[in-house]
C-alpha cells in the first residue's frame, strides 16, 4: 500500500526545519526505525554530507536513523532495501538529472509503490509527479528525461504563490506558467501552497495542510479545494 506525503515546503517561515509537519511525520514513519535520505537536489550551499546531518537532527525526534543515499557504494541495492525515504529540496533539475543518471528513478519508484513510506518536499515532492514540467525551478542542468515517478496521476507546483495585485512584478504568475503548460500537456496540476501538502494512503489521495490547494486542469477554469478532501482525476 502506498504511503506517502508531498509537502510544498520543508519550513514555514519563523519555523524549525519540518516543524509544520511533526505529526504527519511521525504518523507516515509509524514503526519505521530507519530511512534513506536523497540529497542530490541542493547544487551548492550545503554538501550532502551536511544535508544528511541537518535531516539526521530533525528525526532524532522519532528515533529514526537517518542514511544519505549518496553514503551508499551500490545505490539501487540501498533504494530497495530501504524502509523509508525522505527526499529535499533544492533544484529539481539537478535531482531528477541524479536520478535518471543513477537509474535510480524507476527503482525508487517500484520501492516506494510496494509500501515503503516516502516524504518529499519541494524539489523532492516534484518527483512524485508525472513529470517535472511544473518546478519552478531554473534548468541549471539537463536531465535525460523530465519524467518523474508518477506516484501521483498529477502534477505539482510546490511554493505555489497567488497573484499579488499590489506587486511591481510585470512578469508571468505562477497560474500564467501552468495555463502555458496546458497548452501542451492534458496533465492535471495541484498548486501547493506554503504549509500544504498531498497525502496518499493506498488509493486515496487527499489534500492536507493549512490552506487550500489550487487545482488546475486543462479546459477548465482553476477552482480550489479544501484540506481533508479527496482528489479525483
Amino acid at each position: 500500500m502506498k504511503n506517502i506525503l508531498l509537502a510544498s515546503t520543508s519550513a514555514m517561515s519563523g519555523e524549525d526545519y519540518l516543524a509544520y509537519l511533526k505529526p504527519s511525520i511521525a504518523n507516515l514513519f509509524s514503526g519505521v526505525d530507519e530511512i534513506i535520505f536523497i540529497p542530490f537536489a541542493r547544487p551548492g550551499g550545503i554538501s550532502h554530507d551536511d544535508y544528511t546531518k541537518k535531516v539526521a537532527g530533525a528525526f532524532s525526534v522519532w528515533d529514526i536513523r537517518v542514511t544519505g543515499l549518496h553514503t551508499f557504494e551500490d545505490s539501487a541495492a540501498a533504494v530497495l532495501k530501504a524502509k523509508g525515504f525522505f527526499t529535499g529540496g533544492g533544484n529539481t533539475f539537478l535531482l531528477v538529472k541524479t536520478l535518471h543518471e543513477l537509474d535510480l528513478m524507476n527503482v525508487l519508484k517500484e520501492t516506494v509503490e510496494k509500501g515503503a513510506p516516502y516524504l518529499g518536499t519541494s524539489a523532492g515532492s516534484n518527483i512524485g509527479g508525472l513529470t517535472m514540467h511544473t518546478t519552478n525551478d531554473m534548468p541549471i542542468v539537463l536531465p535525460p528525461s523530465l519524467n518523474t515517478m508518477g506516484l501521483v496521476p498529477f502534477n505539482l507546483n510546490p511554493h505555489y504563490l497567488d497573484p499579488d495585485p499590489d506587486s511591481k512584478h510585470n512578469g508571468e504568475t505562477r497560474e500564467t506558467r501552468i495555463n502555458e503548460f496546458h497548452t501542451q500537456h492534458a496533465i492535471p496540476v495541484i498548486g501547493l501552497r506554503e504549509g500544504s501538502w498531498i497525502r496518499v494512503q493506498g488509493e486515496t489521495v487527499t489534500t492536507e495542510g493549512l490552506f487550500t490547494s489550487r487545482i488546475f486542469e486543462q479546459g477548465r477554469d482553476a477552482y480550489e479545494v479544501a484540506p481533508g478532501n479527496q482528489l479525483l482525476f
